[in-house]
């Protein structure tokens, strides 16, 4: 098994994508495209978009990925999703992947679209950011990544709008339209740039597949990050925090007082966070109280075990004639 390592390691990701995962996404206003309406065979025909990994379903966890779109339109029949999204459907029904893009363009605006597939357990946002920040420092039609075989990913790559509307333009009137097409017929015609990465590009069509992605994401160094993020989608909320020092809070809590002080700090935390307008500041502010509160707490208690220890006052009287 591949060992999991978080996309912006890999190689190729320009050098100012690995700080703020959003910083260079921001620079470029984006909409994102998301196939989801094939049939799976090798998945037995079952529902891939909504096969869970880590608790969550492939399509939501791509939507995770690009939550800063302008727009984002996910092709496939509508369904219940972690964020709001418009539904478009290619004409006809599973006409495949040149149809579905030809009618997920028709709701895009922005000039740079990502076109993503339903099924990449591991994608993020650093990797959105990485494929778009490269292409609008390019002249170039689109960027894709390559995987692990150096094979080109044309469903997790950025694009510049006009020119995927030229090409699908073209191909319609050279084939009386664009069902039943592969997507190399529109690729093929671009001039594109290539990213590697064997993580971000991973995707899932056997259920072998689906088991590699659930055991990655369990290993030791990612099992943290995943379940933090999974909670934020299950509860709705889009706040990045420091989890570093309310982990910090919870070991003081639970070493200087009592270990169910732990769970039921971080709760009051997140409460009085909530209440002072519940951004990442009013949650650094309330860890900050906490935590000062909780190194007291365990200083009080060091020194009265120093003071009840012999070393800590005046020597007991041993003599045999004391008193």
């Amino acid at each position: 098994m591949t060992e999991y390592q978080p996309p912006a390691a890999a190689h190729g990701v320009p050098p100012d994508a690995h700080g703020d995962p959003n910083a260079t996404a921001h620079a470029t206003v984006y909409d994102a495209v998301v196939l989801a309406g094939g049939a799976a065979r090798r998945l037995g025909g079952a529902d891939k978009p909504a096969v869970r990994v880590g608790g969550r379903p492939l399509l939501d966890r791509v939507l995770t990925a690009c939550a800063d779109a302008r727009a984002t339109v996910v092709v496939a029949g509508p369904r219940p999703t972690a964020r709001p999204v418009t539904w478009a459907r290619e004409d006809p029904p599973g006409g495949g992947p040149v149809a579905a893009l030809d009618a997920g363009l028709r709701h895009v605006t922005a000039e740079h679209v990502v076109l993503l597939s339903a099924d990449l357990p591991f994608l993020d946002a650093r990797t959105v950011a990485a494929l778009l920040d490269t292409l609008r420092r390019s002249a170039a039609d689109g960027v894709l990544l390559t995987d692990a075989d150096g094979r080109d990913q044309p469903l997790v790559a950025a694009y510049r709008v006009p020119s995927l509307r030229r090409e699908l333009a073209g191909l319609s009137v050279a084939h009386g339209g664009t069902a039943g097409l592969p997507l190399r017929r529109l690729t093929g015609a671009l001039d594109l740039l290539r990213i590697s990465d064997p993580v971000a590009s991973f995707d899932c069509d056997t259920w072998d597949d689906i088991a590699t992605a659930r055991a990655r994401i369990r290993e030791h160094g990612h099992v943290l990050d995943e379940w933090i993020s999974a909670v934020k989608d299950e509860l709705g909320i889009d706040l990045d925090v420091d989890t570093g020092v309310l982990l910090d809070l919870a070991r003081d809590a639970a070493h200087g007082v009592a270990r169910p002080a732990a769970p039921l700090t971080t709760f009051l935390v997140g409460f009085a966070a909530a209440r002072a307008g519940g951004d990442a500041d009013a949650v650094a502010e309330a860890a900050r109280k906490a935590a000062a509160l909780a190194n007291r707490w365990a200083e009080e208690d060091a020194q009265d075990t120093a003071d009840a220890s012999p070393s800590g006052g005046a020597e007991p009287e041993t003599r045999t004639d004391a008193g």
